[in-house]
């Protein structure tokens, strides 16, 4: 069981993630002390979405083709509308979730982002929350859809909000300190 402190975890995205969801976990977690990198389809930038408009840019660490799953504990998947259904239908995006998935290592998908966690088949029999708007997704899905700030079910965790962040990182630091959970394909 890593402690957050001495953890590495992979932040996923793409142009259009609500700039918060990105933002907020990136510089939370790394405020416990973790190693937290960024990666995209692309090299450079990705820029983010706040209200109705374009916003900042992050910088991307590496791309999607580079990242090595065994290297991280976590992965977090930041939502807004666009990021999640760009990366959905993105074959490398959804092979490194997969993996992640397969090796029992916390997944945290925020807002839009449990989109990835549908395409991913990641859903079926959880307990899960995402923003109102893909409640009726996540149900069809098979998903135990619940209002709540923050659902974790064996190391995938969901969040609905922008303001459910605290709460969603508070849950990412307890699932990581848990450590491998083992759960159904």
């Amino acid at each position: 069981m890593p402690a957050i402190n001495d953890s590495r975890i992979l932040i996923m995205a793409t142009d259009g993630f609500e700039l918060s969801e990105l933002t907020g976990p990136l510089e939370q977690l790394r405020s416990h002390g973790a190693k937290v990198e960024v990666a995209a389809p692309h090299s450079g930038s990705i820029r983010g979405w706040r209200g109705k408009d374009w916003a900042s840019s992050v910088d991307v660490d590496l791309v999607l083709d580079k990242v090595d799953v065994d290297n991280y504990d976590a992965l977090v998947l930041p939502g807004g509308q666009i990021n999640p259904d760009l990366l959905r239908v993105d074959d490398n995006a959804l092979a490194i979730i997969r993996a992640f998935l397969g090796k029992g290592k916390v997944v945290a998908a925020i807002c839009h982002a449990p989109w990835l966690l549908i395409e991913t088949d990641a859903v079926n029999g959880r307990d899960v929350t995402s923003y109102i708007s893909i409640k009726t997704d996540m149900k069809n899905a098979g998903g135990r859809w619940v209002d709540r700030p923050v659902v974790a079910d064996q190391g995938i965790i969901t969040s609905r909000n922008p303001k459910d962040i605290d709460a969603f990182v508070a849950k990412i630091v307890e699932e990581i300190e848990e450590g491998t959970h083992r759960r159904a394909a």
